[in-house]
């Protein structure tokens, strides 16, 4: 096994304490709020001096920015899963669970809605989110462009930005909607997703 020089194990060292950061940034946001959630209150709960974690972030923003941007990465692996998925509602379904055995950090629905408040005040942060969407949209259009040969569907470039937009704000709705109904029947909502895929994604003639 090749050993890792002296530039790899530093390099390593920052990836992990910069994730260290990350979650437990998350995990503070959540809890008492982005406002509330101070640079100390971050730090103490990573385990780290205050002055340890200026070292990998200026500021709170920068480490929302960090964020985003593994978010993006999570949800590009979620939309390359939707073009093997045997039943595609099944497989929107399973979104609404806030982990999947190979998901990589997926965001809490809390956390996203404290960021995309936060959004609505910061152009920073608004521009950054504005680049994640962006970037979704673009990679969904992508599978419903492509051919059903090669695992897409086909869809004309017609109307596709707004059937793009309406996939993907099923998704999230469904995902906003689930912590608050406790009783869902998701084998009937299946069926109804499946009528509501049908029709949004169908290749017309």
């Amino acid at each position: 096994m090749k050993k890792q020089t002296q530039e790899e194990k530093a390099a390593t060292r920052t990836h992990l304490q910069k994730e260290r950061i990350l979650t437990a940034a998350q995990s503070c946001f959540v809890e008492k709020g982005f406002h509330a959630a101070s640079m100390a209150t971050i730090a103490s709960t990573a385990g780290m001096s205050p002055g340890l974690i200026y070292r990998y972030f200026k500021n709170k923003n920068a480490i929302i920015l960090a964020i985003i941007e593994q978010q993006l990465m999570v949800a590009r692996q979620r939309i390359r899963k939707l073009h093997s998925a045997e039943n595609l509602s099944r497989r929107i379904f399973d979104y609404l669970d806030e982990t999947e055995p190979d998901d990589d950090k997926p965001m809490n629905i809390a956390l996203y809605l404290e960021i995309s408040a936060q959004a609505t005040r910061d152009p920073q942060i608004a521009e950054a989110l504005h680049r994640y969407d962006t970037t979704v949209r673009s990679e969904l259009g992508d599978w419903l462009r492509r051919s059903r040969e090669e695992g897409g569907h086909g869809l004309p470039e017609g109307d596709l930005s707004e059937r793009t937009l309406m996939l993907l704000c099923l998704i999230e709705g469904l995902k906003l909607r689930a912590p608050r109904e406790l009783a869902l029947n998701r084998d009937l909502l299946c069926k109804i997703l499946d009528e509501l895929l049908a029709t949004l994604i169908k290749t017309p003639t």
